[in-house]
C-alpha cells in the first residue's frame, strides 16, 4: 500500500519535472554555458509573453466553460491601441530616460488593458451570452468575431504593418562575461511572474476567487446566498480580455511591429499552450507557456528548419503521455 501511494505521488509530481528536464537536456546539446543561459532567458521571456496572452483564454474556459476562438482579436486590438498611445508620446518614448520610457510603456499597457477590457465586456454581452453551454456554436460565433475585428482594424489603422520601436531604455542587452541578456526580455519575465502571482492570489486567496470557483461548481447554491454569479463571470471575461491586450502590447514591442493578423497568428501557439498545460488550468498554462518558449528557442538555434514544428511535436509527445495535459483541472 505504501509503495502504491508512493508511485501515485511520484506520478502526480512528475509533470513538474518536465520543465527543468527540458532545460537540462538542452545544456549538453548547445555550444556552451553562455549560449545556454542566453537561450534559456530568451525562451523564458517568450514563454511569459505567451502566458500573459494565453492566461486570459484558459481563465475564461476554466471558470466559464467558454471556447473563445476570438481571443486573438483582443491581442491585436491591445497592440494597436498601445501603438497609437505611444505615437502620441514621442517625447517620452524618445527620451534617454528610464523613468520617462517606463512611464510611456506603462500608459500604453494601461490604455490597452482598458480598451480590450471594454471590448471584452461588449463581446461577452453581444456574442457569448446567447451561446453559453454550446461549444460548437461558441467556436463558430467567436471565430466570426475574430474575422470582423481584423477587418475593423484595417478600417481604423489601415491594412499595412505598423512599426512599434522600443524606447531607448529597453533596447540592447546587458553583457555579463560571455552572456548577453536583452533588457526587454527581462521586463517580459518580470511582468509574466507578476501576472501569474496576481492570478494565483486572486483565485486562491480572495473572496472573489472563492465565489467564482464556487459558482462554477454550483451556480444555484451561490445565487441562493445572494451573489450574482453572472456579474462575476462577466468580470472574468473582461479580465481575460484585458490580459490578452497586455500580452499583445508586449508581443508588439518584442517584434517591434504590429499587424491586424497578429492575434490570429498567435492563436496556434496559445492553443498549444493551454492544451499542453491542461484545459482551464492556470498553473498548467504557465508551465505550458514556458515549455513552448524554451522549445522554440532551443530548436530555433539547434535546427532552424524544424523549429516551426517543434512545439507541435512537443504537444503530441505530452498528449501521448498525459492525454488531459500536464495539470488538468480535476472537475473536467
Amino acid at each position: 500500500m505504501m509503495a502504491s501511494n508512493g508511485l501515485r505521488a511520484f506520478d502526480k509530481n512528475l509533470p513538474s519535472l518536465v520543465l527543468p528536464a527540458l532545460m537540462l537536456l538542452a545544456l549538453p546539446l548547445l555550444p556552451g554555458l553562455p549560449t545556454w543561459i542566453t537561450l534559456t532567458v530568451a525562451g523564458l521571456a517568450m514563454g511569459m509573453m505567451i502566458f500573459i496572452m494565453a492566461s486570459g483564454l484558459t481563465l475564461v474556459f476554466g471558470l466559464m466553460d467558454v471556447m473563445n476562438f476570438g481571443h486573438g482579436a483582443f491581442i491585436a486590438v491591445g497592440a494597436f491601441v498601445a501603438t497609437s498611445v505611444l505615437r502620441w508620446m514621442p517625447g517620452w518614448m524618445g527620451a534617454d530616460s528610464l523613468l520617462l520610457n517606463a512611464g510611456a510603456v506603462g500608459v500604453a499597457l494601461l490604455a490597452a488593458a482598458l480598451a480590450t477590457g471594454l471590448l471584452g465586456w461588449g463581446f461577452e454581452r453581444l456574442m457569448i451570452r446567447p451561446v453559453y453551454g454550446s461549444h460548437l456554436t461558441q467556436i463558430l460565433v467567436t471565430t466570426g468575431g475574430l474575422i470582423v475585428a481584423e477587418q475593423l482594424i484595417h478600417v481604423l489603422w489601415g491594412p499595412e504593418q505598423i512599426p512599434l520601436p522600443r524606447p531607448p531604455s529597453l533596447r540592447g542587452a546587458w553583457i555579463v562575461g560571455d552572456v548577453a541578456v536583452e533588457k526587454f526580455r527581462l521586463l517580459a519575465v518580470a511582468l509574466g511572474l507578476l501576472v501569474f502571482a496576481a492570478m494565483w492570489l486572486v483565485l486562491n486567496r480572495t473572496k472573489i476567487g472563492l465565489l467564482v470557483r464556487a459558482g462554477v461548481q454550483d451556480r444555484e447554491m451561490v445565487e441562493t446566498l445572494g451573489y450574482r454569479v453572472g456579474v462575476l463571470f462577466v468580470g472574468v471575461f473582461v479580465a481575460g480580455s484585458a490580459l490578452a491586450g497586455l500580452g499583445g502590447v508586449l508581443w508588439g514591442l518584442y517584434q517591434e511591429s504590429v499587424s491586424a493578423a497578429l492575434g490570429a497568428q498567435l492563436m496556434v501557439l496559445i492553443f498549444i499552450v493551454i492544451i499542453i498545460g491542461g484545459l482551464g488550468s492556470v498553473g498548467g498554462c504557465f508551465a505550458g507557456a514556458l515549455l513552448v518558449g524554451l522549445t522554440a528557442n532551443y530548436a530555433g538555434f539547434l535546427a532552424p528548419k524544424v523549429a516551426l514544428g517543434a512545439n507541435i511535436l512537443l504537444m503530441v509527445l505530452i498528449l501521448l503521455w498525459r492525454p488531459q495535459g500536464l495539470f488538468p483541472v480535476a472537475s473536467r
